[in-house]
């Protein structure tokens, strides 16, 4: 092997493989590809130590994007600070792992401009297929993406787009919730969810909510979001006379969590003069 091949900054390239293994760079190609049977073992040693001499790292982008493959799978989340979207990503990145791909995650804060960015950004990845938590104001960019690869949606439905859907039977849970208040005593329930804006799974909710409150004479509901005068709305509904025993019904995590920090800051026991019941399963529930 040629020791004098020895850059001292940059990326190594499959050039300088080839001249310090004193091979040609189809034989690297070949080695680094996956044809190894296809060289000679001393020419596979040689170009064996020379990767290893000079830490050559192969472009694994311009790598897929010559044989079609990137192994990339996109995942587009409204806020990844959201304890839902957390658990969601850690199950897509160990899927992906499992099966041999990577996860390029991007946050779109809930910035329509920043999503229609990520979604132009991810298609010029080549993602192989793409999981995504929508704000649904960009529809015509994802029916645009959906014919080029397959596409998955997450907790969020949008009506313009025939794909996949990954999420709760909002409907089901939302009646089991209900049943198990109801069975518990109380009958004065405040759904607290965060502001709609238009997200599918929050409006289904809400819609199943008021039916459900709607079949069930015992019970008294009213819906309460978390926005600007929550407070003063959750005030009001502690104060107020009701049929009976009072509960809290939050949508997820972060309801919950603006949900119990009020009522502490109000002052108000948890359980003992209002009940709580969250409809995501919450890592950090045991500590309310």
């Amino acid at each position: 092997m040629n020791g004098s091949v020895l850059p001292s900054r940059g990326r190594v390239t499959i050039n300088q493989v080839a001249e310090a293994a004193g091979v040609s760079k189809a034989s690297v190609s070949r080695y680094i590809g996956g044809d190894r049977q296809l060289l000679a073992d001393a020419t596979a040693r040689r170009i064996e130590r020379a990767i290893d001499q000079l830490d050559y790292r192969p472009n694994q982008m311009a790598r897929g994007l010559k044989r079609g493959r990137t192994r990339l799978i996109g995942m587009l989340v409204a806020d990844i600070l959201n304890p839902y979207s957390v658990a969601v990503m850690h199950g897509v990145e160990t899927a992906c792992r499992e099966h041999g791909y990577s996860l390029v995650v991007c946050n779109t804060d809930r910035d329509d401009e920043q999503e229609r960015h990520h979604l132009a950004a991810l298609q010029s990845y080549n993602v192989e297929g793409l999981i995504v938590n929508t704000l649904g104001h960009h529809p015509g960019e994802l029916r645009a993406l959906h014919r080029e690869l397959p596409m998955v949606l997450v907790d969020r439905q949008l009506a313009e787009l025939d794909t996949d859907l990954v999420g709760l039977d909002n409907a089901d849970a939302v009646e089991q919730a209900l049943d198990h208040l109801q069975h518990r005593g109380f009958r004065d329930i405040l759904l607290v969810t965060e502001p709609l804006d238009g997200t599918s799974s929050r409006i289904e909710r809400v819609q199943a909510f008021n039916a459900s409150i709607g079949r069930r004479p015992a019970l008294k509901g009213q819906v309460l979001q978390t926005d600007d005068f929550f407070r003063d709305g959750l005030r009001a509904f502690l104060s107020a006379s009701g049929p009976g025993p009072k509960a809290l019904f939050t949508c997820n995590g972060v309801a919950t969590l603006c949900a119990t920090r009020q009522l502490r800051d109000l002052g108000c026991r948890l359980f003992d003069e209002v009940g709580v019941l969250a409809l995501d399963a919450l890592d950090w529930s045991p500590l309310v």
